[in-house]
Order: C-alpha cells, then structure tokens, then sequence
C-alpha cells in the first residue's frame, strides 16, 4: 500500500542533531510523494462474478505468448550450427521457458521463408541469395542445419513447440515445399506444431508477388498444395491435422477466406498477423505517434479486427493464432523501443485471450529493427558479448508469469472506463480459473507518465484475503533500457540481474490497495501467501556470466514485503538508505 503521509513532529524528534539531516531529507521526500499520489484518484478494480458469458468463450494457457523470427536473420540470432548458439539467446529463451509449464512457442516465417527455398543437401544454415532484395523480403537458401540449430536449442533450454512457413508463391511449383514439410516433419518430430501455408497471401497482389491476387484465387491453390502434400513420394505428409493458415494481416477479411473455401479443410489453426501501423513508406504522423500506445480505447478495436472470423473458428472447434504483432511493421518507429511499447504489447496481449485468441506471437528480426526484442552487438557477430535488450522483451518477461498451465478465461475488465475514455491512463483485465469461474488474478495497466509515482487501485472486500504483487516500471514511457521487472533488469547476457522482488498484501479481506508506479503495469495473485504463491523463483539464467550450475526452480527466493511499502527508483529498486532511516526513526520515535 501507499506508505502513510507523516507530519514533522512524527518524524522530527526533539534532541536528536545526528539524524536531523537524513530526516529532513527523507521527510521531503514523503511529503512530496504522498502530495504526487493524493492528486492522483484511486482506482476501483470492479471485478465481474465470472467470464463464462465471454463470447467467444476460450481458456489460454501459460505459453500463450510465443516469439516469432524472421527466416532471413534467423541465423545470425540463434547461431549457424548447434555449437556456434549464442549464450544471450540461449539466457533470453530461457528465461521465458523457466516461467511456464507448457512448450515455448515459437514461430520462424515472415516474408522471407515465404521466398525462401529448403535445400536438403545445403551444408550452411542460411545462405542469402540476393543481397539487394527488398529489406522487408530477403530470400534465402536454407538447410537441415535449421532444424538441427531448432532441436538442439530445444535441448538445452527445454521443451518448444515449433511453428514453420510453407511457401505458397508457386503452388503449381511445390517440389521445394514438400521436401521442407517432409524434412520438418522428420527432424522436428512432436516439436512440430505447425505448418503455415503461406505468409500474408493478401498483400500478394501489392507487394507484385502475383498479378490481381484474390481470394478466389487463392483458395483453389491452398487445395493443390494440400493436395500434393497428401500425396506426396513419402507420403501423406499431413495425415494428422499440422496445417495452418491463412496468415492474412491486412486486406482480407478471415470470414471471407472460410466462407470462400478454406474452412473444408482439416486446419490445426487458422492464423493472423497484425500491426496497427507500419512505416513502410517512411514516418508519418501516424507511425510516430506515441499516444496511440497509450490509450486502452485503442486496444479493442485494433485486437478484435477479425471477430467475425473468429467467431467462425470457435464454432468450427478450431483455435485462432496471431503468429506475428509488434508495434509498427517495417521495421519499427520513435515507439517501438520505448516502454510504452512494452504496455501495449501487453495490453494487446491480453485483449487478445479476452477476444478468442488461443496465443499471439512478438516479431523480431534482423539486427537494428526498432521492435526487436533483442539485438546482437553487430550484424555479422552474434557470439560477441554486449547484446541489447528490447523493451517488447519485458513484455514477454511480464506475459510469460501471466497465464497459469490450468488455463484462464482472460476479461477486459473496462476500468474506469478505459475501453470508452480516451482520456483513461490505465487499463485492466481479470483471469479467471476453474473453467471461468473464478477470478485469480489480474493484470492492471497504468500508463501514467508520472515519472514512477504510484497510483491506488482498490480492490474491494471479500475479493481476496491476500494478494501478492509483482511489478513491471520504467522511469518514463519514453524510457528505453532502465526498465525492470520484479526488481530485476536484463543484463548484456541475457541474463537477469538484480534481486527478484515480490509484494504480499497479507490483509485485503475488507479491501486493499494495491500500489502501481506510473508507468508500470503489475501481475496480482489474489489469495496467496509468500509459501503458497506460482510466480516463478530462481535464476533461469543457464549460459555465460550469472549462469550458476545447480540453480534451479526454486533455488532462491524473492525479495517479499508484507505491507507493500512503495517507495522506488524509477528502476524497481527499493530506497534501501530510505527505507532503513524509516525504520530507525519509528524505533527512536517509539521509545521517546
């Protein structure tokens, strides 16, 4: 909770010269904070009884949240063979694998597998066959090594689900595509999720892949490429339903793709992806403009774009995936590095599960893109030490703790009126267990510049008895590296340094507040204890500097407060010397 607003006789005892100055200062210092946080109004997290009337109604699980890679850079990230993998990607991987239960997911596509080509013989990872191609779409030549580079960072980080494009330019030329499905399916094994046919098939015609592309046109071509690979010299290579699609993002409408055709087939998943802006034509006033991101009333629009399709699909019994969402395609702008891109994609996330997505998938790519989650230190040596850590990477960090393995209804909660208030700073949603039941947690959003000061949300009575509380901050929302979650910041490694920080509210039973920096955004466990609470403790860190060889799930434990006092950096770190005159000046003051 917000710590107590104290007067000058509290906290200036008579007498006592050695503290006076420590005292004043940090008198100043509560007074202003408490003076900062009384002028913002608290907030009342009104939590709805249960999400079984959520329409479409679906339960997410914890690996919700997947990474998606461009082909064409896939090599200089993860490494050109199974012994070159960088130990910063293996530390980042990681650290979202330690956090769930279920596989990682991750997706390698984007316009570049699309135009690529698989050569079984092909020694080298990655080969790049026009050095002048379009930024946006770099082909390549790839080989097995891709998938021997995919299993064996599966090995050592853990268990991953793997998601794969099948190139639909050429169908009437398909030989390369069935020795890639054939190949993935025999060196992925069960790590194979899925097969995308195609990427992005609607902006065909625009990018002048093919003339006056339609939909009627398309549909038709996904039955011969299903058809080949039913047939194939191997084999019916999708005898089990593995087939996704139609990875559409901007200028087909998924219920016309079904109702045209595709819904006959035996898809595993119908797919999407989806910018709210791009800046491929260069900046404008549009792609540059940073209070789009931070307004919630701009969220439901933009993640239930494809509703009536959805719909469909949940009828159909067949789960939607967004395989590809980030800031602003192309390649990023102003926005894209800033910590109010790590809330959005938050937030973006989340209404997501709320609107009938099974998962939603993070962009990166080549080194130098503005959303990127990580950066090597150049372009051409990935195994150098010194990577870059994107702000969209703590928004995985945050998604990865979010979702539990049982599965949750997910429920924009519209606090204080945010999905109709522009004006709204903050943003909310319910997770709701037991087949959506029950409320156990929540996410709240407060996209407050306010330079870290926090903001009240009131959780009424007989909610919860408890609540613990982790935290995601930055100084500002324009802030681009000091950004910390649950005390902790990401390191040149990979790696997570710092204290892991938790805050246990222990007595909520007739309402509490909850504390949330601005900007900030916070996962609550509702009705647990420091004993009893699933976030994730330990050090996931697993290569290079900070890797320790027996930590473990469990192996060290988290910073805790039970009262939750407030008082931090813009970075998540605790004013320890505050905090400790704090506690020596109520010693001194209780014996006087």
């Amino acid at each position: 909770m917000v710590p107590t607003c104290y007067s000058l006789a509290t906290w200036l005892p008579s007498g006592l010269p050695f503290f006076y100055r420590f005292s004043l200062f940090f008198l100043v210092s509560n007074l202003w904070s408490c003076a900062r946080s009384a002028s913002l109004s608290p907030v009342d997290v009104i939590i709805p009884q249960n999400a079984t009337s959520q329409s479409p109604f679906t339960l997410v699980r914890d690996n919700f949240l997947g990474i998606s890679f461009e082909l064409n850079s896939f090599d200089t990230l993860w490494g050109e063979t199974p012994l070159t993998m960088p130990n910063p990607m293996q530390n980042y991987l990681a650290n979202l694998r330690a956090r769930i239960q279920s596989p990682l997911r991750v997706r390698i596509g984007g316009n570049s597998m699309d135009s690529s080509t698989f050569v079984p013989d092909q020694s080298q990872m990655i080969i790049v066959t026009d050095p002048n191609a379009y930024f946006n779409d770099v082909p390549v030549d790839f080989g097995p090594t891709f998938f021997d580079v995919l299993n064996s960072m599966a090995d050592i980080v853990g268990e991953m689900d793997f998601i794969i494009t099948l190139s639909m330019q050429d169908p009437s030329n398909d030989t390369d595509v069935i020795e890639l499905a054939r190949a993935a399916d025999e060196m992925l094994g069960a790590r194979l999720d899925s097969m995308l046919l195609g990427n992005e098939p609607d902006l065909y015609s625009g990018h002048g892949t093919r003339t006056n592309y339609t939909i009627q046109d398309y549909i038709p071509e996904v039955a011969e490429v299903l058809h080949d690979l039913e047939n194939s010299v191997y084999g019916d290579l999708i005898l089990s339903p593995v087939i996704g699609g139609p990875t559409i993002c901007c200028s087909w409408d998924l219920s016309d793709v079904l109702n045209a055709g595709l819904s006959q087939y035996p898809y595993k998943y119908y797919t999407l992806q989806h910018y709210p802006t791009n800046i491929c034509n260069g900046a404008n006033a549009q792609n540059t403009n940073l209070s789009y991101f931070v307004s919630h009333t701009n969220i439901p629009s933009y993640a239930q774009w494809q509703n009536t399709g959805i719909n469909m699909a949940h009828e159909a019994n067949i789960p939607v995936l967004m395989t590809e969402y980030n800031t602003v395609s192309c390649g990023g702008s102003n926005v894209s590095d800033t910590f109010a891109a790590s809330l959005w994609a938050i937030d973006a996330a989340l209404n997501f599960a709320a609107s009938g997505l099974s998962g939603a998938f993070l962009h990166t790519r080549e080194y130098g893109v503005l959303y990127n989650l990580f950066d090597p230190p150049s372009p051409t040596d990935s195994t150098a030490p010194g990577w870059r850590t994107g702000s969209p990477y703590y928004s995985a960090l945050f998604l990865s703790e979010t979702f539990p393995p049982s599965g949750v209804a997910v429920l924009d909660i519209n606090l204080n009126n945010s999905i109709y208030n522009p004006a709204a700073t903050v943003a909310g949603y319910a997770l709701y267990g037991q087949n959506g039941t029950n409320c156990d947690r929540l996410v709240l959003i407060n996209y407050g510049n306010d330079g870290g000061n926090a903001r009240n949300f009131t959780i009424s009575s007989n909610v919860a008895s408890t609540a613990g509380v982790r935290i995601l901050e930055a100084p500002s929302i324009t802030e681009a590296t000091k950004i910390s979650w649950a005390g902790q910041t990401v390191g040149p490694n990979g790696e997570l340094e710092g204290t892991q920080t938790t805050q246990y509210y222990t007595d909520c039973a007739n309402g509490c507040n909850i504390s949330i920096p601005g900007p900030g955004a916070a996962i609550i466990l509702l009705d647990v204890t420091a004993n009893n609470a699933s976030f994730y403790v330990g050090n996931s860190t697993i290569a290079g500097p900070g890797y320790q060889e027996n930590s473990t799930e469990g192996s060290s434990s988290p910073t805790t407060s039970s009262s939750a006092l407030g008082s931090r950096d813009g970075h998540g770190k605790v004013w320890r010397w505050a905090a400790a005159g704090m506690m020596v000046l109520g010693v001194l003051h209780s014996v006087l």
